[in-house]
Formats: C-alpha cells, sequence, structure tokens
C-alpha cells in the first residue's frame, strides 16, 4: 500500500489507495476532477471486503445502494452540483443506529430479522449532507460490553493483531476506520463504547456533550437510556469534526436533545499557550498497564512542549463508584430495554449479557434513585474540576487490546479489576456527567498495538477538544500509520 503523502499527492497505482484518503482529500480530489465517488465508493467496497474476511466488521454491507449512491454523487460533482458538505464521502454507522430498510440487528438474535422504516436523526443528517452510507458494522448486542463482540455476528477483531480485540462496542467502526475502509464512521458510547476501541484500533473517537447529537427515531433498544451519545470516529481530527459538525443538531424527537445551533469547529494545529490541563495517570486508585502510564506521560511531555501548563489534579471519584452509581443506573437501563422481551427470546444471547439482565432485575428503584442522587454529586465534582483547568486528561484505558473473544481482563499490573468494566476505568465516568471526551492516538505497546489519551472538556466545549488533538496531531501524527497489510 502507498502512504498518505504519495496519494494525496495525485498518485495512484494500487488498489483501495482511495480508501484510505481522509474526507477532506476526498472533497478536493472530486473538485479537481483527481477521481469521482463511484472511483472511491469501489475502492471503499473492496477494503471492506478483504477486512470483513479477517477482523469481521460488517453486519450488513449496503453495497448496491452505496454503488448507486456513488453514480449520483459522480455525475453531481462531473456537473459542478454537489449537494452537501460530504457529497460523496463514504462513511459506516453501527448497527446500533437505524437506517431505513437495512437490517438493524443491534447484536440480538432476536432482531435478526429486524427491518426498521425510519432513519435515525443522524442517519437523515447523514444523507442530506450527501454522505454515502456503506455499511453496517459490527457491535455487541445492544451496546453492553466493551467489544463488539455478539452471538449474531460472532467476533470482531482487530487490524493490528487478529489475536487481540477491536474493543467495543463500536468495534467494527473503528476496526474498519483504522484499516482504511473510508475515512469516516459513525459510532456510539455508553460507557465508553466509541473511545475505547479507538483507543484499541488507533484513530481518533469523540463522545460529544450528552445531547448534542440526537439519538432518536432510532437506537435499538434504547439501552444505556441516560448514558449513550452518538459520536464520529476518524483518522484525522479534521475528519472527525467535518462529522460531527454534520450530525449535530437539535431533535425534539429525542428527549434529551439540546436547543443549540450549528457547531463549527476550528481543527487548525496552533499552540496551546493560555491552557491549563488537569491530568491524572490512575484518578488517584485505578491500576494501569506501565506501557499506558509511560505513553501517558510522553503524551502530557507533548501537551507541555506545546506550551499548555500541565497540573496533576482528578475529580477524586469514589474507587466505588462502577458498583455505587454506573451498575445501578446502566445494568437496570439495560433490562428495562428489553422488558418485553421473554427467557426463549434472550435464550441465543450472549451468558455474560442475561447477566448482567439479570444484576439488573435485581436493583430496586430505590437503588436506582440513590445512584442518580450520587451521579449528581459526581457531576459537581467535574464541575468544580473545570474551574480549576480548562481540560482534563486520562488515558483512554488502563490496557491495550486484549484476547479477542474475551470480555476483559481480570487483572492489570498484579491488581484485580472488574473484568466488564473494571479495566477501563477512566471512560465511564464520563458518561456519567454528560461531558465530551475524544481519544487521540499516542503511541503503541511493546506488542506494536495502539494506546489512547482521552482528552475531556467542560459540556459543550468540543472545541477545545479539538484544538488541543490538532496540536497533538500535528506535532505526533498518527494517521500515517497502519496495521500491517495481510
Amino acid at each position: 500500500m502507498m502512504e498518505i503523502a504519495e496519494i494525496e499527492g495525485g498518485a495512484r497505482s494500487a488498489p483501495n489507495d482511495l480508501a484510505r484518503l481522509s474526507a477532506g482529500a476526498l472533497i478536493e480530489g472530486y473538485r479537481s476532477g483527481l477521481f469521482t465517488p463511484s472511483e472511491v465508493v469501489e475502492d471503499v467496497i473492496a477494503a471492506l471486503e478483504r477486512t470483513d474476511a479477517l477482523c469481521n466488521v460488517v453486519v450488513t454491507p449496503i453495497y448496491d445502494q452505496a454503488r448507486a449512491e456513488a453514480a449520483r454523487a459522480t455525475a453531481a460533482w462531473s456537473s459542478g452540483t454537489p449537494e452537501g458538505p460530504l457529497c460523496g464521502v463514504p462513511v459506516t454507522v453501527k448497527d446500533l443506529i437505524y437506517v431505513s430498510g437495512v437490517p438493524a440487528h443491534a447484536g440480538a438474535p432476536v432482531l435478526e430479522h429486524f427491518v426498521p422504516e425510519t432513519d435515525a436523526a443522524v442517519v437523515g443528517a447523514l444523507k442530506a449532507a450527501g454522505a454515502i452510507i456503506t455499511a453496517k458494522t459490527t457491535t455487541c448486542e445492544a451496546g453492553y460490553k466493551l467489544t463488539a463482540d455478539s452471538p449474531l455476528s460472532g467476533i470482531t477483531r482487530n487490524p493490528w493483531s487478529l489475536d487481540r480485540t477491536s474493543g467495543g462496542s463500536s468495534g467494527g467502526a473503528a476496526a474498519a476506520v483504522a484499516a482504511g475502509c473510508g475515512p469516516l464512521a459513525v459510532g456510539t458510547d455508553g460507557v465508553g463504547s466509541i473511545r475505547v476501541p479507538s483507543s484499541f484500533c488507533g484513530v481518533f473517537g469523540m463522545k460529544p456533550t450528552f445531547g448534542l447529537v440526537p439519538r432518536a427515531p432510532g437506537f435499538s433498544p434504547p439501552s444505556w437510556a441516560s448514558l449513550a451519545h452518538t459520536g464520529p470516529i476518524a483518522r484525522t481530527v479534521a475528519d472527525a469534526a467535518l462529522l460531527l459538525e454534520t450530525i449535530a443538531g437539535y431533535d425534539l424527537r429525542d428527549g434529551a436533545s439540546l436547543p443549540v445551533g450549528t457547531r463549527r469547529f476550528d481543527t487548525t494545529p496552533g499552540p496551546l499557550d493560555g491552557l491549563t490541563i488537569a491530568a491524572s495517570a490512575d484518578l488517584g486508585h485505578a491500576p494501569v498497564a506501565p506501557a499506558v502510564r509511560a505513553a501517558f506521560e510522553a503524551a502530557l511531555a507533548t501537551l507541555a512542549g506545546l506550551g499548555a501548563t500541565i497540573v496533576p489534579d482528578h475529580p477524586g471519584i469514589d474507587p466505588e463508584a462502577l458498583d455505587r452509581i454506573l451498575k445501578p443506573i446502566a445494568f437496570t437501563e439495560q433490562a428495562a430495554a428489553v422488558l418485553g422481551r421473554s427467557e426463549d427470546e434472550l435464550g441465543r444471547s450472549d451468558a455474560d449479557y442475561r447477566r448482567v439482565l439479570e444484576h439488573g432485575r435485581s436493583y430496586r428503584g430505590i437503588d436506582y434513585v440513590a445512584a442518580t442522587h450520587r451521579r449528581t454529586a459526581l457531576r459537581a465534582q467535574f464541575l468544580d474540576l473545570f474551574r480549576r483547568a480548562d481540560l482534563f486528561v486520562t488515558p483512554a484505558t488502563a490496557v491495550t487490546a486484549f484476547s479477542a473473544g474475551t470480555i476483559g481482563v481480570d487483572e492489570i499490573d498484579g491488581r484485580p479489576v472488574d473484568p466488564h468494566l473494571g479495566w477501563s476505568p477512566f471512560s465511564w465516568p464520563i458518561n456519567l456527567a454528560g461531558l465530551p471526551a475524544a481519544s487521540v492516538p499516542c503511541g503503541f505497546d511493546a506488542a506494536g498495538l495502539p494506546i489512547g489519551l482521552q482528552i475531556v472538556a467542560p459540556w459543550l466545549e468540543e472545541g477545545r477538544i479539538f484544538r488541543v488533538a490538532a496540536a497533538f496531531e500535528a506535532e505526533r501524527p498518527w494517521a500515517v500509520h497502519w496495521p500491517a497489510p495481510r
């Protein structure tokens, strides 16, 4: 495969080169006549087919429809009348999100034959912007865990190392972007499901402020009801910003949707002078793999070199918050989402998923409400932190990608952790607070597996994340790194 610089310079001699281009480069290529949307979509389909055979990233291909849309976009660019800022740009959509007329399995055997008749708001926004949806990508059942494995679609693997997980639950989305199957993907994040796979797969992923991107009318099932965010996964900061600008917006069909206007983000790299960044490698209590800790410290040095003031600080999260706050809320919401399903219908579900549902059913209403009060206190702790600092950074996860087909690790650096969520202690507190956060590639471990830096900003301050991420990207570009071809 050719390097990005060669491709973006106009040369092209190998299949699938166009599938590796950024969204910005594709738009410029269409404008200058270097190539057409039809050529790009053929390359993307070939890349998806090749990657799917290795990593299992596609649930439902939408290739015939994508080719038809590409032909229309090609004609529009040829006549000088492209419609929308993403005209002809390919994008994948996670299988929790409805695309009208396309199956939406949500990783659930009971939904094996379900086909929605409406587009989710984000899908409507993508279509209006001229984007071409190429495939629905893999997820675990209802997004309940931080891998993309499901009894319906099987195990999703990491393109950097096929024996490792892609992470999840937006694992198919992140793995496809990492492998060069088009520049953009839409994922969802209830406890880290955009940031974890982005970290594991070495791409940029952002969970925007809760409510900035509407989820209605299609998000199936409504699990993680008060926790789930929809957001972009991309290889570059500029591409992620372009996608978020497209899908953010107010929609009355989503009761959590925020009535904010059009968002525009500046991703021009520049100095970080004047920014105070609070930093914590472990939140004061979490075990972290040595390689992750070392990459985090190196990332802090880079941010300091760019002019930011780094201060050791964190919000003071209760070490028992996973059991005292998150699980009573998240597991109850999971159980409520499938309340009408019989034991027979759930019989083909993962055993771990059924245990989560059972756990969720065991909580009383008073347990859920007490957890929401603790959640409010946690939000106040973040509010206090952002009075002291402009942003907050941590590792994205405490480990790099673990073995494919497992739910997680139960020990880090000699200390036991909850195998379901304990190895990702930095992600789910941000969902509880509803804050925007991104995973930015910041290095590799000794096995060549990617490591992510989490950047968290105050509510509706996604622009601060893009500013820091763009500066970091310019100083330590990650899009030049690709998984080895197989």
